[in-house]
């Protein structure tokens, strides 16, 4: 089953916002899983290039999701367009609203580093250390994913707040 994720516009009403809330955190935890996947396989560093290119995937879909892609940004009437960008100044949503790349998903990850360092010395050790690399993996990517969910769930209720013009 596929979820549509598909969505041109923001989503205007609380109960919008929170059934797009409630999708993505579906499809971070999916992804979440899949990392986990991968964090158990003992190759070094196959890991964190997955986790980087399925991250910054993950967060452009949670971005369209929410209206919140450059290119949808871009559709906005003025008024609503300045409201989405102080609203994401406001909270600091780094990933909010921009076109991601794997470097700046690294950036990201860089300020949990502490996380990824013990999810790398954890691999060291036989079995119970990829399943402790695949447990962490999951848990950073999750709160992750959910972090730039609230991030984006907060953007839009700011700017509908503001209103269209």
């Amino acid at each position: 089953m596929k979820e549509n994720l598909d969505w041109e516009l923001m989503p205007a009403s609380g109960t919008e916002i929170a059934r797009v809330r409630e999708q993505c955190r579906k499809l971070v935890r999916k992804r979440a899983a899949v990392s986990a996947g991968i964090a158990a396989v003992p190759l070094p560093g196959v890991d964190l290039l997955s986790d980087l290119t399925t991250f910054a995937l993950l967060i452009e879909e949670i971005n369209k999701a929410f209206g919140l892609t450059p290119a949808q940004i871009d559709k906005l009437q003025p008024r609503m367009r300045i409201a989405v960008y102080e609203a994401t100044a406001a909270i600091g949503g780094m990933l909010v609203g921009k076109i991601v790349t794997r470097e700046l998903v690294l950036q990201v990850f860089k300020k949990s580093g502490l996380k990824l360092a013990a999810k790398s010395v954890s691999r060291f050790v036989p079995l119970a250390g990829q399943v402790a690399s695949a447990a962490i993996g999951y848990a950073l990517f999750q709160k992750m994913g959910y972090q730039h969910i609230e991030a984006c769930a907060k953007v839009v209720e700011k700017a509908a707040e503001t209103g269209p013009a």
